[in-house]
């Protein structure tokens, strides 16, 4: 027979805390809230080319068929937020990716909490954006945060700086209720967005949006874009950024997410240079390393291009006359613009 639900709760809660988790409440397995949405955004092709968010569609939208008995599902906080970018740097990066990666760090946490509830009588699947779950969902159903109209979750105390997991559970747990959607009239994320990827209140084509483009696109990003793109070589925090939620952000207590000096430590003159071997080396430890040198590479001529001078084509030339398709593409656009740019100001 299981314990009290309520105090079963309470205990994972503690022992959440005592994980490093910044926050830790729990949502009823059913259904998620926004599965037509979801379903519809994939028929849309908005995805891209993201492919695993159009398989097992209904494991997706229903954690029961993930979890047959899933009864409660745990949503998890960490708060990651590290200050801002240290000195001045001539490229942008996402603040979460600015140290070890955090899949790593959360799912150890997520290996001990799962053993401890498992003595408790659960069985449990847990995931930190790996799975097949509409994580945002339940985090807000649980009043874990809100979804804002950009999407990302908003949470009072961190603002948007905080990653989501989640175990689910064949654990009857109380749920939490709603904090409820603290948005209002703001639409700061909508009007910021560099490129028009928020089309409106919670609706993203990802195929515009710079995260997107710079991690998750595998070939050519559409020469439309890539002047929108800055010098931004990694993500993009412009819509957690602008958030005005972000008044209450606390730095986080895991340094591991804090910046890593060894990436500040260059420029964009030095990554373009950079081979692959010292691209393993300098992102060792961090998730940058996901996207690979050549992609890698790709957003660093973007970034010169739309933000380098003439002495930048002597290190982009060789990379525009080089094997690799993608790289020479890109390098060899990161030159005509900036060839462009000093006949305009001649």
């Amino acid at each position: 027979m299981q314990p009290n639900a309520d105090i079963l709760k309470s205990n994972i809660q503690h022992i959440a805390k005592q994980l490093g988790f910044s926050d830790c409440r729990i949502a009823a397995a059913k259904t998620a809230t926004h599965a037509d949405d979801y379903l519809q955004w994939v028929e849309d092709g908005c995805a891209g080319d993201m492919a695993w968010l159009e398989r097992n569609q209904h494991r997706r939208v229903d954690p029961r068929e993930v979890l047959p008995g899933a009864k409660s599902i745990v949503t998890l906080a960490l708060n990651y937020y590290p200050g801002d970018q240290p000195a001045e740097h001539d490229f942008k990066i996402a603040r979460y990716s600015w140290n070890e990666d955090y899949h790593d760090i959360i799912d150890e946490k997520l290996r001990d909490l799962n053993l401890a509830m498992e003595e408790m009588g659960g069985q449990q699947r847990y995931y930190v954006d790996t799975g097949p779950v509409l994580e945002r969902d339940f985090a807000t159903d649980a009043g874990l945060g809100w979804n804002g109209k950009s999407t990302v979750q908003i949470h009072r105390k961190f603002g948007t700086w905080f990653f989501l997991c989640e175990l689910i559970t064949t654990l009857d747990l109380t749920p939490d209720s709603p904090f409820g959607d603290h948005c209002g009239k703001c639409t700061r994320c909508i009007d910021n967005c560099p490129t028009g990827a928020i089309t409106g209140p919670h609706r993203v084509d990802a195929r515009k949006c710079i995260s997107y483009l710079t991690i998750e696109h595998l070939g050519s990003i559409p020469q439309d874009l890539r002047p929108l793109m800055g010098n931004r070589i990694y993500g993009c925090d412009v819509c957690l950024e602008v958030c005005p939620w972000n008044r209450f952000a606390q730095i986080s207590r895991h340094t591991q997410l804090h910046a890593k000096q060894e990436i500040f430590q260059h420029s964009l003159r030095d990554l373009v240079q950079i081979d692959e071997d010292d691209f393993r080396r300098i992102f060792a430890k961090s998730p940058i390393k996901r996207i690979k040198h050549p992609r890698f590479i790709r957003n660093v001529c973007i970034a010169l291009g739309n933000t380098g001078t003439e002495a930048d084509i002597d290190l982009l030339r060789p990379l525009a006359q080089g094997d690799n398709e993608l790289v020479s593409e890109h390098a060899t656009w990161a030159i005509e613009q900036i060839k462009k740019r000093t006949q305009a100001k001649a």
